[in-house]
């Protein structure tokens, strides 16, 4: 198998993970999709859960590397917090979830190894809104009602949830509107 075949795997599971889930797609589908016999798949992922974790770990370095992008092109924290915003709104705009969560929907059926990747990549997501939200606070002069661990957990809470429902019910509202009223409501109290 080329590299090229591996990645067209990693894409297209990458694909169905994030629009039907990781237990709603088998080798058989991928192997089907991509040209290639369910056994060639197993030669590079011998599980599932081994294709799974990688997939994981490239996404995660190559949101990683947006997140770098929107710093070193947004100075101002309030417009790296909007440009991070709009990678759900992206999301949206191609059919897909966010990879988290459309992993965390299925929490309970991941292997223990995807459940973990799935805690550490909302956790860097987390940490990073909260270190962009400590420098938003002291930039701004903003006067948060709530510790930032907390705000960061309701920013990330308004723009997974809003991608959940906006999955599930089609566009209706603003996808943004929860999470662009948090932000409002912070600049207010500076």
């Amino acid at each position: 198998m080329s590299v090229t075949t591996k990645a067209a795997l990693l894409s297209y599971a990458e694909t169905q993970m994030r629009s039907k889930g990781y237990s709603a797609f088998s080798y058989a589908d991928l192997a089907a999709k991509v040209g290639i016999r369910k056994a060639s798949i197993h030669h590079h992922f011998p599980t599932k859960e081994c294709l799974g974790a990688e997939l994981i770990n490239d996404y995660i370095n190559r949101f990683n590397e947006t997140l770098a992008s929107i710093e070193s092109m947004h100075p101002d924290p309030l417009k790296r917090l909007r440009a991070f915003s709009q990678l759900f709104v992206m999301s949206a705009n191609e059919g897909l979830l966010p990879l988290c969560g459309a992993l965390a929907a299925e929490m309970a059926a991941l292997p223990l190894s995807l459940q973990g990747l799935t805690r550490d990549f909302f956790n860097a997501q987390l940490d990073w809104l909260q270190s962009t939200l400590s420098q938003a606070v002291r930039q701004h002069n903003w006067s948060l009602e709530t510790p930032i661990e907390n705000f960061a957990f309701m920013l990330l809470s308004s723009l997974e949830g809003a991608s959940l429902i906006d999955w599930t019910l089609g566009r209706t509202t603003d996808p943004l509107a929860g999470f662009n009223h948090l932000l409002e409501m912070a600049a207010m109290r500076s």
